[in-house]
């Protein structure tokens, strides 16, 4: 099947096939970091948008 498939490419069709496998190749890296990752860090990173560390004291919200 895939033999057939890249026998028939022409011009225009390799930009396809290429932006198909780079994005194919990027998901499967992310699912891979996602699946590798630490609890912790998840929790750390889940928790960051609330922390108020960023944010100075004396700062007013005008």
């Amino acid at each position: 099947m895939f033999k057939q498939f890249t026998e028939n490419i022409s011009g225009n069709q390799v930009y396809l096939i290429t932006s198909l496998a780079i994005f194919l190749l990027f998901f499967i890296v992310v699912t891979i970091m996602l699946i590798r990752s630490r609890k912790e860090y998840n929790d750390y990173m889940s928790d960051m948008p609330l922390q108020d560390s960023f944010v100075k004291p004396d700062s007013t919200l005008s």
